[in-house]
C-alpha cells in the first residue's frame, strides 16, 4: 500500500516533467520577425488594402506574446509564425493594390494623351476656313 502511494505522486511528477520537456526554446527569432513583418505592413498601408489580414496578424502576435509570457514556448511560436504570415500576406496585397492604383492613373493620363492627341489632328486635318472677301462701300 506504501509502494502504491508513493507511486502516485512519483509518477505525476514525471508526467508534468515529460510535459514540460515538450516545450522547445523560447522562441525569440519567430516574435522578431513577426514583430518586424507586422511592423512592416502597418507602414505599407496594408490597412487599407488588406485590414482582415493585418488584424489577424495583429491578434496572432498578440497571443504569441502572451504565450510567450507564458512560458508556452511551442504555441507561442505557432501563433508567431502564422502572424508573420498573415503580415507579409497583408504586405503583399498591399503592394497589389498600390500596383493597381498607380496602373489606373497611368491608363488615366494615357487616355487624356489620346484624347488631346486625337483633338489635334482634328484640329489640323479641318478643311481651311473660307476667305471672306469683303467689298469696299
Amino acid at each position: 500500500m506504501y509502494l502504491r502511494i508513493m507511486l502516485i505522486p512519483i509518477g505525476a511528477l514525471a508526467l508534468a516533467g515529460a510535459g514540460c520537456a515538450t516545450e522547445g526554446p523560447s522562441p525569440k527569432a519567430e516574435l522578431s520577425r513577426a514583430h518586424t513583418l507586422v511592423e512592416q505592413a502597418d507602414k505599407a498601408g496594408a490597412q487599407s488594402y488588406a485590414a482582415a489580414d493585418l488584424q489577424r496578424a495583429h491578434d496572432e502576435l498578440t497571443a504569441a506574446d502572451t504565450a510567450d509570457t507564458a512560458h508556452k514556448y511551442d504555441v507561442a511560436r505557432s501563433y508567431a509564425e502564422s502572424a508573420a504570415v498573415d503580415a507579409d500576406l497583408a504586405t503583399a496585397r498591399s503592394q497589389a493594390g498600390e500596383a493597381q492604383k498607380a496602373a489606373r492613373e497611368v491608363n488615366k493620363g494615357n487616355d487624356s494623351l489620346r484624347t488631346e492627341a486625337d483633338r489635334a489632328a482634328d484640329a489640323t486635318m479641318a478643311p481651311p476656313a473660307p476667305a471672306v472677301v469683303t467689298k469696299p462701300n
